[in-house]
């Protein structure tokens, strides 16, 4: 089969002294391609060596809508690092790096950790119409902010844009596909029911796969790595009543129209 990650978190920690052994299990089992994400502006500059590595990671610019320097984050969102960088040089970077990466990535607005409403929704539309401006598309985080996201993507009509562990209602994922936009689908799709049921509900050309690895693994005892992708195409096909293959060529096959 030939497999595709397009939400990952290769610079995380957990990889720097295992990413020869990780790379070559994702290669064993058919991943072609790891869409790294780069979630601020030092971030970004860490996936532009990293990606020199190997040529089946593929790097996006991001800026973590809780990572802007002016956006204020809930007591607990301890967890996430504040870039050093504001939000225009960050996307002036991006920008001018438009010819080294796949998409821009990871962005968004997130009101679980931020009630920040106002700088968030002001950072994304910048991001919209830089990616507008560069012709790249947008790989979106929208926790607690799904339908808050779609209409901003509406408003500025872009739609070349996967929505990463979307985890709206059913009525937002069907709007989402009717919009035109991609979602993808976790390998944790094998234990969670959200996940399953935007499987169920989106159609094959709307559906990407994911791992966000480190994070969202498919088992208790490990952290996620690319290689578990294999488990998010079985699952998908096993619902979509396909096989494998026929899952993986069409998920490839939407991988290309977007990013490619």
């Amino acid at each position: 089969m030939i497999l595709v990650d397009v939400h990952c978190h290769l610079d995380d920690e957990y990889f720097k002294d295992k990413l020869d052994v990780v790379l070559k299990r994702a290669k064993e089992v058919g991943v072609k391609a790891i869409i790294t994400q780069g979630v601020n502006h030092e971030k970004n500059q860490k996936i532009l060596d990293l990606c020199k590595k190997d040529n089946i990671i593929k790097p996006a610019f991001g800026l973590y809508p809780l990572d802007a320097t002016n956006v204020i984050c809930n007591e607990n969102a301890k967890d996430f690092s504040k870039s050093k960088t504001d939000v225009d040089t960050t996307l002036k970077f991006i920008e001018k790096n438009k010819h080294n990466i796949i998409a821009i990535g990871e962005v968004g607005i997130d009101f679980k950790f931020s009630d920040d409403e106002k700088h968030q929704i002001e950072n994304f539309n910048k991001i919209i119409q830089l990616a507008k401006k560069i012709n790249k598309p947008l790989i979106v985080h929208s926790r607690k902010a799904e339908g808050l996201v779609l209409d901003l993507l509406e408003d500025a009509k872009f739609f070349k844009v996967d929505m990463h562990c979307f985890s709206g209602k059913k009525a937002l994922v069907k709007r989402g596909a009717e919009m035109g936009l991609l979602f993808s689908i976790p390998a944790n799709i094998v234990k969670s029911s959200q996940f399953q049921t935007n499987a169920e509900l989106l159609p094959m050309h709307t559906i990407l796969t994911e791992t966000d690895a480190p994070y969202l693994s498919p088992f208790s005892d490990k952290l996620n790595e690319p290689a578990f992708i294999e488990h998010a195409v079985t699952k998908i096909a096993e619902i979509k009543k396909l096989t494998p293959e026929e899952t993986a060529n069409q998920i490839f096959q939407n991988y290309q129209k977007l990013f490619l």
